[in-house]
């Protein structure tokens, strides 16, 4: 899924609906709109004091169980 050069691979059904989505909410392109919600996920985590309360928030969210 992740290169090297630092490039995600992901699912061509799910780009169109990420593109379809950008577009609609007035993003400049759909990999800005990427960038908006991978920050945004990212800001839930960057409160934690370690690498359990991380594995905890995951859990809550259901990322993991």
């Amino acid at each position: 899924m992740f290169g090297s050069s630092g490039k995600v691979k992901i699912d061509p059904d799910l780009l169109t609906r990420i593109k379809q989505i950008a577009e609609v909410a007035g993003y400049a392109s759909h990999e800005e709109f990427i960038q908006h919600v991978l920050e945004r996920e990212l800001a839930q985590f960057e409160d934690a004091s370690s690498d359990e309360d991380i594995t905890e928030k995951l859990k809550g969210l259901g990322y993991i169980s």
